[in-house]
C-alpha cells in the first residue's frame, strides 16, 4: 500500500538542495498584511535552503478561525490551486469532513526519523486531539503546530494600589471581591465583558467544570446550569460595573498600560501588544478564576496538505521545515502569537524573554485545558454561541433564555 501512494507522492525523491523536489508551493494562513511580512521574515531560511522551490505565502483575514476554514473551502471549491493550510482547531474538522485533505502518513514513513525527533519534543495530548478530533478514518491528516491555552493577565501595579496581592489561584467571588476593590481605590476596570469563543466564553465555561458541546461533539450542552451559573456571572460583573458595558472596540493592553484595566484573558498574542505599549515589566499571568472546576480552553494549528495540490512533495517538504528545530527557533524569537509546539522552546530563556511574569504557565495549563469544540459546521456554532453569550452580558436576554434557545440551533447544526 505505501508503495503505490508513495508513488503519487513521487516516491523517494529528494528535497534537498538541488534535489529532484521543485516548483511552487502556495500556503494559505489566517492573517492580514502584517501577517504576511511576519511570515516573510519567517521563511527567509527556507527560500534559501530550497531555491528550486517557490514559496507563496498568502495571508487571509476573517472574522474567526472557523470563518477563515470556510473561506478557504470555498475557494477550493472555486478551483484555486492551494497546496498547504495553516488551520486552527476550530477549523480542522470542516477540512476533514469535506474530504480535502492528503493522508499524510506516506510521507510520515518516509521521514520517520524527523517526525518522531518532533514528537519527541512536543507534548503528547496535542497529537492525541488530533487523531480524536480531526481524523475521522484514523489516517493522519495533519501535523501540530503552536498552541494556545487561556491565562488572564494582571496589572501588578494595580494591584499594588488596591493593597492586594497577586493571587496564586482564586475562585469567582474572591475575583469579584478583588474588584470591587479596585473600583474603589483606583477607579479601574476589573476586567472586560466580551463574547469571544475561545477568549470569554470558553474561559468561564471550563472554569465552572463544562463547554458547550459535550467531549465527543456531538450533543449541544450550552443550556446547561453551569453553562446558565457562567454566563450569569459574567453578567454580574457588568451589572456591578467591574466590567465596561459590551460593544466597541477595547484596546486592553493600552488600558491597562493606562491604569484603567486590572486584566485580561489571553494566550501568548497579548504579549506582543504589552511590548508595543510598553507594559511587559508590570504584568503577571495568573490563571482564570475557578468555580466548580479549574480549566482553560485549548487550540492548536497545524498543516497538513491539501488533496488538490499538484506539488505534494514540495508541500511536504515545506511542512518539515515548519516542524523543524530551525522553524521553531525562528517563530520564538520572532514574536509568534502562540505557544510554540516545541516543549524545548516553549520551556526556554527565548520565550520568556521580555514577557509577563509567570509566562510559563502557559504550558502548565495543558494539563487542565479543553479543547475548543469545533464541529463539521463549527463556523455556525461559533456564531451562534457567540450571539448567545452576548445577548446575555449586555443584558437583552435572561443567560437562561439566551443559553436555551442558542442549545436548539447548536443541536439542530450538530445533526
Amino acid at each position: 500500500m505505501f508503495g503505490s501512494v508513495l508513488a503519487g507522492c513521487g516516491g523517494e525523491e529528494d528535497a534537498s538542495p538541488g534535489g529532484a523536489t521543485s516548483g511552487t508551493v502556495t500556503f494559505v494562513y489566517y492573517g492580514d498584511a502584517n501577517a504576511q511580512k511576519a511570515y516573510d521574515k519567517l521563511f527567509t531560511t527556507f527560500r534559501k535552503k530550497y531555491p528550486n522551490i517557490t514559496l507563496k505565502a498568502q495571508g487571509i483575514a476573517a472574522d474567526s478561525w472557523a470563518g477563515f476554514a470556510n473561506t478557504v473551502a470555498t475557494r477550493l471549491a472555486g478551483g484555486q490551486s492551494l497546496d498547504v493550510v495553516q488551520i486552527a482547531t476550530e477549523g480542522q474538522r470542516i477540512f476533514a469532513s469535506k474530504r480535502l485533505l492528503e493522508p499524510l502518513d506516506p510521507y510520515i514513513q518516509k521521514d520517520r526519523a524527523a517526525v518522531d525527533a518532533y514528537y519527541a519534543d512536543t507534548p503528547p495530548n496535542l497529537r492525541k486531539w488530533l487523531k480524536e478530533y480531526a481524523s475521522p478514518d484514523g489516517k493522519t491528516y495533519f501535523m501540530p503546530g503552536g498552541y494556545n491555552t487561556m491565562a488572564m493577565y494582571l496589572n501588578t501595579d494595580l494591584f499594588a494600589r488596591a493593597g492586594l496581592e497577586v493571587p496564586q489561584a482564586w475562585t469567582w467571588e474572591e475575583f469579584r471581591t478583588a474588584g470591587k476593590a479596585i473600583k474603589a481605590k483606583t477607579g479601574a476596570f476589573l476586567g472586560v465583558a466580551a463574547s469571544g469563543y475561545f477568549t470569554d466564553v470558553m474561559p468561564w465555561l471550563t472554569n465552572n467544570d463544562t463547554s458547550a458541546l459535550s467531549a465527543d461533539w456531538k450533543t449541544a450542552q450550552y443550556d446547561s446550569p453551569a453553562a446558565v451559573e457562567a454566563l450569569t456571572f459574567a453578567r454580574s460583573l457588568v451589572v456591578d460595573g467591574l466590567a465596561p458595558k459590551p460593544g466597541g472596540n477595547l484596546e486592553a493592553a493600552t488600558l491597562m498600560a493606562k491604569g484603567k484595566l486590572a486584566t485580561f484573558g489571553g494566550g501568548r498574542w497579548p504579549t506582543n501588544d504589552l511590548r508595543r505599549v510598553r507594559f511587559v515589566d508590570k504584568v503577571r499571568l495568573v490563571r482564570w478564576p475557578k468555580n466548580a472546576g479549574v480549566g482553560s480552553p485549548v487550540g492548536w494549528d497545524a498543516w497538513p496538505i491539501l488533496k488538490q495540490s499538484k506539488n505534494k512533495d514540495a508541500a511536504w517538504t515545506l511542512i518539515k521545515y515548519l516542524i523543524s528545530e530551525e522553524f521553531g527557533d525562528a517563530i520564538t524569537t520572532g514574536g509568534g502569537g502562540a505557544v510554540p509546539a516545541r516543549i524545548s522552546d516553549a520551556t526556554g530563556a527565548d520565550f520568556l524573554k521580555d514577557a509577563p511574569q509567570n509566562t510559563e504557565l502557559l504550558v502548565e495549563l495543558l494539563k487542565d485545558a479543553t479543547p475548543i469544540p469545533g464541529p463539521d459546521r463549527g463556523a455556525e456554532c461559533q456564531k451562534v454561541i457567540e450571539e448567545a453569550w452576548l445577548q446575555g452580558i449586555s443584558g437583552t436576554k435572561q443567560p437562561q433564555a439566551a443559553l436555551t434557545e442558542a442549545n436548539a440551533k447548536l443541536q439542530d447544526l450538530l445533526r
